[in-house]
């Protein structure tokens, strides 16, 4: 018999020490739909073996990977060429164009793309993967499973026995220990820490916006170079009509363009590589001379101040870098340094080290340098290229806004939004309509309102260098927590980093008045609205947490709760993931009758990326038997997404009634006179299904179906089911029905509890939800009103709803409404 979790907490445990065996856990499932998910977990676990161990045997994987890696990672780094010399020789530097003033720019690139993106990125940050996931929520998941930091006290035990919920090092430094007890201690400093998180992702999000209308006026800039006697207004208009489009075709999913265009992006940077190496050579070898970091201290001594201001248009040569790290879960860290080491890196420089050489002999070519240095022979084909890989640039930035709106979405951070899973073979390319909409209108608002690259640039230095520093701050702290590194080699990184940063950082916020606040602005709106609704979310499962019912008043009412027991299976969803919430007692009070059968759902997400569907369920009673009334939930990583699950009532039929048999035989379960029923959770293992199952399962066509269960539905009820299956043929399946085997060792008592389940399941299932409101107490302040009675209200009334959300059949639907007062 499978070993079982237990788990009687109802607030945020810190870590245990590793388990000595992990248990042998657990998802019931259900044969249909697990062929799609175990290949999931199998992709998953290949992926991250293929992480953790470089081997010839699986070096042919790394290529491909390294070359779908170039459609969706670097296509924004890539196009960086097509501004960053126009973007550095702006304002004051206008009076500092001469040769040595380019050598000592071209310096500052190379250096730039040395430090940060090779040093920093491909070296240090790659490792700081979360189950081969990356970006700045993937370092916060990995915080809050080393330590108590979430706000949200929804952990528990079984959490931390998941296969993907790693470990770090036993040994533990006082220093560090002492340094993450007194985090834990202050509120302030957790609330602090996840504001810096939601400043990241709402950096991220604003890049989403900057970076198409940058990428795409900068292709398109070429044809006024190329002398086409176009104005400035055509060229804005086509560059929207692509960004229109760019949009539009969101939702045929990243996979199919990000593989189609890999080629676009290879060929663009072979196309750079060439250019530069023919322009170093034609215009002037001895810029190669520049590569010694003799000549940035040169730049600065002739610009000064104007030099530094100058840094805002040089980190503009990195940009696309944080999406290496971003895009990591769909790829591998070893894929992505052999593209980033073999390719990408060797074809920018020589590609930077070509227009400066071109530059240094035509400096009038500076506000057009990159379209001038290209030889007339291979213009326009140099043209449709680049046009084209700005295209995938955009797409770039566009499938990491998706991405980090679910993490934020999946740890409490952002409204209910539709999200769809564009690709059966590779998980986690998604689609997000809601998001994908006002990113164009934010984006064209952009393109037009400003027409101009280098004022668009500065927002988007601003956003990107801030996710930089960001990441340094987060990694420092993996350092010490995850890794168990000393606070002195943190500090040592943190330090570097960050002062190395802050020169391009404090350049680039000189200019928010030339359009860097565009950046903030749109940062700081989507950190605002996701506060709010954390806030408001945390207020609310508080509210759950501390006005449960109590199980004595359960216990007093008996197995009857004081109310008509009736034919048929509740299914309550909850937010609770232990106790019962309050909202069950105004069911009872109000409702004349309730079902036979009662099963608590708490659907939440756990700090992890994905959680194998061996692992998803989470079984356990409350109240004793006579009371049938169980626990159920589903636990999904940051990452994974909620599918429709149409055999979930299938599922859970048969996860009970394994969980019913295992209780008859564990003795931690089966202990006479325990009255702590509450909390007791098992997982049940999907091999406990091809072993034997409790029940005898077979399959029957609708048709069959329904004449079994007419005696036992309303023939209301039964038209209705009738109208809804015609109307929707495409649904119509093969469905399950459940015999309890006629077998002599099965105790009389179980075996009348699992034909209580079956004809509760035949009878027909109800999905019961609480329409909620959350209002402010009146005591509460000012600002607490404001937040909760208008933002919190406002962003609720205008999201999805959660019972669309957890895909719930209408027609099988009871809301209560219920007001919350926070």
């Amino acid at each position: 018999m499978n070993q079982v979790d237990i788990d009687s907490d109802d607030s945020p445990n810190t870590p245990s020490p590793r388990a000595v065996a992990r248990q042998q856990s657990t998802h019931l499932g259900g044969r249909d739909g697990q062929e799609g998910e175990q290949a999931h977990t199998a992709q998953n676990r290949r992926k991250l073996s293929s992480k953790s161990k470089l081997s010839l045997a699986n070096f042919p994987t790394s290529l491909v990977l390294a070359y779908q890696s170039f459609g969706v990672v670097y296509g924004d780094l890539s196009t960086s060429p097509l501004y960053v010399f126009k973007s550095i020789f702006v304002g004051k530097l206008q009076n500092h164009q001469n040769p040595d003033a380019i050598f000592g720019a071209f310096s500052l690139i190379f250096w730039t793309l040395t430090l940060i993106p090779l040093l920093k990125y491909i070296i240090l940050v790659l490792s700081a993967d979360d189950n081969g996931e990356g970006g700045t929520f993937a370092l916060y998941s990995l915080l809050c499973r080393h330590g108590k930091f979430s706000l949200l006290p929804n952990q528990q035990t079984a959490d931390e026995e998941l296969s993907a919920y790693k470990y770090g090092p036993l040994g533990q430094s006082s220093t560090s220990l002492a340094l993450k007890r007194y985090l834990e201690k202050h509120k302030r400093l957790r609330t602090g820490l996840l504001l810096v998180v939601l400043l990241g992702a709402g950096m991220v999000i604003g890049d989403g916006v900057v970076t198409p209308a940058m990428s795409v006026l900068s292709s398109i800039s070429g044809l006024e170079d190329a002398n086409t006697n176009l104005g400035k207004r055509v060229t804005l208009l086509i560059s929207c009509v692509i960004l229109v489009g760019l949009f539009a075709m969101q939702h045929w999913g990243t996979h199919k363009v990000g593989f189609l265009f890999a080629p676009v992006v290879i060929l663009w940077l072979l196309s750079i590589f060439a250019i530069g190496l023919y322009n170093t050579i034609y215009w002037n070898p001895k810029i190669v001379y520049a590569l010694s970091p003799h000549y940035i201290i040169k730049f600065f001594n002739q610009t000064g101040r104007d030099g530094w201001i100058s840094l805002g248009g040089v980190l503009l040569a990195i940009t696309g870098t944080e999406a290496m790290y971003a895009d990591l879960g769909h790829f591998t860290s070893f894929s992505i340094r052999l593209a980033f080491v073999l390719l990408v890196y060797p074809c920018l420089v020589v590609q930077y080290m070509g227009q400066a050489a071109y530059l240094s002999k035509h400096i009038s070519s500076i506000p057009s340098s990159f379209y001038d240095s290209i030889p007339r022979v291979v213009f326009w084909p140099i043209f449709v290229i680049a046009t084209l890989a700005a295209i995938v640039a955009s797409q770039a930035i566009i499938s990491a806004t998706f991405s980090i709106v679910k993490q934020c979405h999946a740890l409490g951070c952002f409204p209910r939004v539709k999200v769809v899973h564009t690709s059966k073979q590779i998980y986690g390319q998604i689609y997000i309509p809601e998001i994908n909409w006002i990113l164009m209108i934010l984006t064209l608002a952009v393109a037009v309102g400003f027409q101009d690259t280098t004022t668009i640039g500065n927002a988007y230095g601003l956003a990107v260098m801030s996710v930089m520093y960001i990441t340094t701050f987060l990694m420092a702290l993996v350092m010490v927590f995850v890794w168990q590194r000393s606070i002195i080699l943190a500090t040592v990184f943190l330090l570097f980093f960050w002062i190395v940063e802050a020169f391009y950082i404090s350049a680039a916020f000189i200019k928010v008045p030339q359009g860097g606040w565009v950046s903030l602005v749109l940062s700081f709106i989507f950190m605002f609205i996701m506060f709010v609704w954390h806030y408001g979310t945390c207020k609310k499962y508080n509210f759950d947490l501390h006005n449960k019912v109590p199980m004595k008043w359960i216990l007093g009412l008996g197995p009857s709760l004081g109310i008509v027991r009736v034919p048929g299976m509740g299914l309550i969803y909850s937010e609770l993931a232990t106790g019962v919430p309050s909202i069950f007692s105004h069911f009872v009070t109000n409702l004349p009758a309730f079902h036979n059968v009662l099963v608590f759902i708490c659907v939440k997400y756990v700090p992890v990326p994905y959680v194998s569907p061996e692992e998803r369920y989470l079984i356990g009673r409350i109240c004793p038997r006579p009371y049938r009334m169980y626990r159920c939930i589903v636990r999904y990583g940051y990452k994974d997404l909620q599918g429709d699950d149409a055999n979930f009532e299938d599922q859970l039929i048969q996860s009970i009634a394994e969980f019913i048999q295992m209780e008859a035989v564990e003795p931690q379960f089966s202990t006479p006179g325990s009255v702590h029923y509450d909390g007791r959770m098992a997982v049940i293992s999907a091999q406990t299904f091809e072993s034997g199952s409790s029940l005898i399962i077979s399959e029957v066509e609708d048709f069959d179906m329904s004449n079994s269960i007419q005696s036992s539905k309303s023939l209301t009820l039964r038209s209705l089911r009738s109208v809804h299956d015609d109307e929707n043929p495409q649904i119509r399946r093969r469905r399950v029905r459940f015999q309890v085997p006629e077998s002599p060792g099965i105790d009389p008592l179980v075996r009348d509890e699992l034909q209580d389940l079956i004809e509760a399941k035949e009878a027909g299932v109800a999905y019961i939800m609480g329409h909620s409101y959350v209002k402010a107490r009146r005591s509460s302040s000012f600002l607490r009103k404001l937040v909760i009675d208008f933002g919190y209200s406002f962003l609720r009334k205008n999201c999805r709803g959660p019972s669309v959300a957890l895909h719930i059949p209408h027609i099988s639907l009871i809301e209560v409404g219920m007001i919350y007062y926070v």
